[in-house]
């Protein structure tokens, strides 16, 4: 059997308002908006994020949100930073909720967690 090679294409987050979210990332993370697109009624806002595409997509309000962690599936979405203390300042003064503060991790290697919309865990990590 041939080998099959995969690549990185999206990360799909769900929100009630993907304008906002979307947002979140663009000022916060400094992510670039690249397109918005109708998917069967629901706006889709579609973000670079370091390179990596993110889709942002509208949901009845009445969606459940998810539980609190830990729980089965993704995590968090980890961001590598050359400079924590730095980017913990950044993100601070654009008034980003940081739900554990920057801490080492193990040696070389140091991290933080700040909270996005719809209670997404994002990761800020520098290994040196």
């Amino acid at each position: 059997m041939a080998e099959v090679a995969f690549s990185w294409d999206h990360l799909h987050l769900r929100s009630a308002d993907p304008v906002a979210t979307a947002r979140f990332y663009v000022e916060a993370f400094g992510a670039v908006e690249t397109g918005r697109v109708d998917v069967k009624g629901a706006l889709r806002v579609m973000l670079d994020l370091g390179g990596v595409t993110l889709f942002v997509e509208q949901v009845p309000a009445d969606t459940p949100a998810p539980p609190s962690p830990p729980f089965m599936g993704i995590e968090h979405i980890g961001l590598g930073v050359a400079d924590l203390d730095a980017a913990a300042a950044a993100l601070r003064a654009r008034g980003v909720v940081f739900i554990e503060e920057p801490r080492q991790a193990r040696p070389g290697v140091r991290i933080a967690f700040v909270e996005g919309p719809e209670r997404v865990r994002i990761e800020l990590i520098e290994r040196r």
